[in-house]
């Protein structure tokens, strides 16, 4: 029995080591897309908390300005929570995808999938929080202040304003969009990659192309959801907040009308190969590990 334990934790130790290279690589290199792409999604709630004088024109305005701004390290803003973040999903996804195996193709990765990104979020919705302020927290255009300090200060700041609350603003509508998000992107890519012809199963570039076409499907489908959720954490510790995520997407919609819960979704895409590769990096990684394993045993039972 002991044995079995020591053997699930070192499994377990595997995998999310296996993501934190795939992960930390893809998600690093692609975070000046991920900021430019959260700024423009939020453009509109950061003008009308006075963080922005006006909104951004187009991608280059938005780039430029941050350049201009913030320097070089504006574009790497929030990036270490969100490898942290990303580096559970994938390792809870390989335990859910083993304790439903049982229910069998597209509904299982499914379901693994969609509570993978479900538990992953329930441990690192605050540092996804702390992230999304800090990411937008421009100088003020009238006094050229920033709210944060840090990581540390954003916490500090939520919890005397409003509490624990404040730290898990938009947790229900964001289990919703993750769910969608994960599931489909998972259970997509783990039903397709069976069916490609043999030679292309186990080809790196064929695992990306295919892992990227599920990231830009899911990330539409879940997109608004994903712009309500950041909407409603973008209201802690102010003064006017939505009541509930319902109130959120009606005001959205009257006041700012369907396109803006799309705002960012093209860059969105671009950011996209960020986690394809992340997908096909953890199948290439983890694939010649359990290749060297295999090796391993032959030689131990010579």
């Amino acid at each position: 029995m002991k044995k079995e334990q020591n053997q699930q934790f070192y499994d377990f130790f595997i995998d999310f080591m296996n993501v934190g290279i795939s992960q930390s690589i893809s998600i690093a290199i692609t975070s000046p897309i991920e900021v430019v792409k959260m700024r423009i999604q939020l453009m509109d709630e950061m003008v009308k908390q006075g963080k922005l004088d006006k909104a951004y024109r187009s991608i280059y305005d938005c780039t430029k300005q941050i350049y201009q701004k913030e320097g070089i390290a504006g574009f790497w803003k929030g990036n270490q929570t969100n490898v942290v973040r990303c580096f559970l999903i994938l390792t809870f996804y390989d335990m859910f995808k083993k304790k439903f195996n049982r229910c069998g193709g597209f509904r299982c990765f499914m379901i693994s999938g969609g509570f993978a990104g479900s538990a992953s979020l329930a441990i690192t919705y605050s540092l996804d929080y702390a992230r999304t302020k800090l990411t937008n927290d421009t100088k003020n255009p009238k006094n050229g202040s920033k709210q944060y300090s840090g990581l540390i200060d954003v916490y500090k700041q939520t919890f005397k304003t409003d509490r624990i609350y404040g730290l898990y603003r938009g947790f229900m509508i964001s289990c919703f969009g993750v769910f969608i998000y994960r599931g489909l992107y998972f259970g997509l890519y783990d039903t397709i990659k069976p069916m490609l012809p043999e030679k292309y199963k186990n080809d790196f570039k064929s695992n990306f192309a295919l892992g990227y076409f599920v990231n830009v499907l899911a990330a539409l489908s879940s997109y608004p959801i994903d712009t309500i959720r950041k909407r409603m954490m973008m209201t802690s510790g102010n003064k006017l907040k939505y009541n509930g995520s319902l109130d959120c997407a009606r005001l959205i919609y009257q006041n700012e009308g369907m396109k803006s819960f799309f705002k960012g979704a093209g860059v969105n895409i671009v950011r996209g190969i960020a986690y394809a590769g992340a997908i096909s990096g953890y199948d290439y990684i983890q694939r010649h590990f359990m290749e060297y394993r295999i090796s391993i045993f032959y030689q131990t039972q010579i």
